[in-house]
């Protein structure tokens, strides 16, 4: 008689057991998982299994708490975007308090500096290159830049009004501004230390100034 052990008889590999947990502690954790995945693998490798599998729980856990990788992509867009896009849309320098453009530019590059640094994860998710994103993410991220572009033109008609400066056109300098910030924010979290940003505010100044006189 054979004693080799049938495939009936062999111990099947369990699931990962989650433990029950409040319904948004959960969301939270696998919104995290999410994350680190994105950041650690890219968009190319994101997947219900793969957050599952960084969880350490069952793909059945992931599907309760969100219906399908779009609700939980767009979810966790809306707790990053929360965190840190808004906090950046909220710290543009008021146009009565600082009417000079290369002196709004310097505070913007400022400020997204530190955001940078105080949340790496959050910008590598929305500076990513958007070629391997998911169509939910990529359009989400669009909107949010086109938003932000259209305050850094409003700032910048309010500025240009208030310099005179008839040749200029604010359309064309806000694109151009959020392009090349959010060139250096991939750079500073794929290549840190290439440039300092005391010595980019420096440039931006220098630039704009040369662009858009200052008012006097």
């Amino acid at each position: 008689m054979s004693t080799h052990a049938t495939s009936e008889d062999r111990p099947r590999k369990r699931r990962p057991y989650a433990p029950r947990v409040p319904i948004e502690q959960r969301r939270e954790q696998l919104l995290d998982a999410a994350l680190a995945v994105i950041v650690s693998d890219g968009y190319d490798r994101i997947s219900i299994d793969a957050i599952a599998k960084r969880a350490d729980v069952a793909r059945s856990v992931v599907y309760g708490a969100y219906d399908n990788l779009d609700a939980l992509l767009t979810a966790l867009l809306d707790r990053q975007q929360a965190r840190a896009f808004d906090r950046l849309l909220a710290t543009l320098p008021d146009a009565a308090a600082s009417p000079d453009p290369a002196e709004f530019a310097a505070q913007t590059v400022r400020r997204m500096s530190a955001m940078l640094h105080q949340d790496p994860d959050t910008w590598r998710l929305i500076l990513s290159p958007p070629g391997n994103m998911p169509a939910v993410v990529r359009d989400r991220i669009e909107a949010d830049r086109e938003r932000f572009r259209r305050l850094v033109e409003a700032w910048l008609t309010r500025a240009g009004q208030a310099t005179g400066e008839p040749h200029l056109d604010p359309r064309v300098l806000a694109h151009a501004l959020v392009a090349c910030a959010e060139h250096f924010g991939r750079l500073a979290l794929t290549a840190p230390g290439t440039f300092d940003p005391a010595h980019l505010i420096d440039q931006v100044r220098l630039i704009l100034g040369a662009l858009w006189p200052r008012t006097r």
